[in-house]
């Protein structure tokens, strides 16, 4: 629990005057913040070059902002979530990796919209105790503490399992077992374990309304609707998906089988028609949280909200699906720590994609100025207000990412990796040198740190030191 002094602090620095930016409405607008796990950057319909179909999303950034060069802070859930909560980068944001729970006197920004006067709701996989397999079966031991006003925190896909299997520790669990769908659930999941668990690319036995990220959006409806009357709220989706593994419902399966998807790159896994099944089916959850993207977007017409509502998706971080013949996050390669990021709503001025570098952490800030609120000088997060108002077209000079021993420092051109080694990825250790020319090697195949040291010094000064 936050003690009394501790209390003191942070509420002197959530504090502050509703003066809100000149780039905003006067009405502080409400938010939904749309946030799966491990979604990639380039999954979406927004890349011409794929077959994914996500019209929502689409008119989304017709409407506003998508950002083409966004990663997050870290490539992990719990430290990812953790930097987003706090507004800090890696190194600073006390959770290193998933075997930590966020720390309780470090503020949070859901706790500053709170203490402003927003309705601060949530659902889903927040992930913020990972290391404490213990949700409640109502899913609120520490939303209060987080700072949430109302909410339904559940495991994630595998958390649920291996903490709930016989007897369950979170609400999604609960609602299987009480429907007599655990047991089933449990044997299914159990076929899909580990890497090879993503070459099984039948449907989940679950029905529809019981597949867990129709069961999170549900419940974020229902958050929704008992929103206090006259009061702004913040509403933060946490769907499971498209989080290996590759279970879809049997109606998502319909939407995607017969497509064709590029093979992974430099990958020998699976034969190559088991890795367009597994892209089929990470397509499949995709659209299908698009799909509830569109539903509550109408649920937001319905309240007549829709044009006061700042709406947001993005991801913890993003998926390798074979590339580099790795799978999975926590890797510094684009496709882990590379996520979609697109913005629309009140303030915002509808232009081409954004080509400026930012981090996910960023939109603590911005959530924060769309209430009125200041930022507080400890962050690192920098608002996103600027771009989204069409005032600037660059943010940051450079962008941060790291994960245990290993960091990343990219200006848009050049990519620095250090401590990481490719050879031993799968152990996610080494102490290896990478530099990437990202504009003439994207898919980051050559390393120029031996023939660029100039520039390897150069990235490595803007590395900060690890808190001690």
């Amino acid at each position: 629990m936050i003690n009394k002094l501790t209390r003191r602090s942070f509420l002197a620095r959530a504090s502050c005057a509703f003066a809100a930016p000149a780039l905003l409405v006067r009405r502080r607008p409400n938010i939904l913040f749309f946030f799966p796990d491990q979604h990639r950057f380039d999954w979406t319909g927004l890349n011409p070059d794929l077959d994914v179909r996500t019209p929502h999303l689409a008119s989304l950034a017709r409407r506003g902002v998508a950002f083409q060069r966004a990663i997050v802070a870290s490539p992990l859930c719990a430290p990812s979530r953790a930097c987003l909560a706090s507004g800090k980068d890696y190194h600073r944001a006390r959770v290193p990796n998933n075997g930590y729970d966020y720390p309780l006197d470090q503020p949070t920004f859901y706790a500053m919209l709170r203490e402003a006067g927003y309705h601060v709701a949530g659902c889903g996989k927040f992930d913020l105790h990972k290391k404490t397999e213990d949700w409640g079966l109502d899913g609120k031991r520490l939303l209060k503490e987080w700072g949430f006003s109302d909410g339904i925190d559940n495991a994630g896909k595998f958390d649920a399992i291996r903490s709930g299997a016989e007897k369950p520790r979170d609400p999604y669990m609960a609602m299987l077992h009480a429907r007599g769908l655990a047991a089933l659930h449990v044997k299914d999941y159990f076929r899909r374990r580990g890497v090879e668990g993503y070459a099984v690319t039948d449907p989940t036995p679950l029905p529809e309304e019981a597949y867990a990220d129709n069961w999170i959006a549900e419940n974020g409806l229902k958050l929704l609707r008992a929103v206090p009357a006259g009061k702004p709220w913040f509403l933060q989706v946490n769907f499971n998906g498209p989080h290996n593994p590759m279970d879809i419902t049997a109606r998502m399966e319909k939407t995607v089988r017969g497509r064709y998807f590029p093979q992974p790159h430099r990958c020998t896994r699976f034969d190559p028609q088991t890795h367009v099944a597994i892209r089929q089916n990470y397509t499949a959850m995709v659209e299908n949280i698009d799909r509830w993207l569109g539903i509550y977007l109408e649920e937001l017409r319905k309240r007549g909200e829709l044009e006061n509502t700042l709406i947001v998706y993005s991801s913890d971080h993003g998926e390798m699906l074979g590339d580099h013949n790795l799978w999975g996050k926590s890797v510094p390669y684009r496709p882990s720590v590379g996520v979609p990021l697109v913005i629309a709503g009140p303030g915002v001025s509808p232009q081409p994609p954004s080509q400026a570098l930012v981090s996910h952490m960023d939109l603590t800030a911005t959530f924060l100025e769309a209430a009125g609120l200041r930022v507080p000088r400890d962050m690192d997060s920098r608002s996103l207000w600027p771009l989204l108002a069409g005032k600037a077209r660059t943010h940051r000079e450079f962008v941060l990412s790291g994960l245990n021993q290993w960091r990343v420092v990219w200006d848009g051109r050049y990519k620095l990796v250090t401590g990481f080694d490719p050879a031993a990825a799968k152990n996610k250790a080494g102490t290896g040198t990478l530099l990437f020319d990202t504009e003439t090697d994207p898919l980051e195949n050559v390393n120029l740190a031996a023939e660029r040291t100039d520039v390897v010094e150069r990235l490595r000064r803007l590395i900060p030191e690890p808190l001690r």
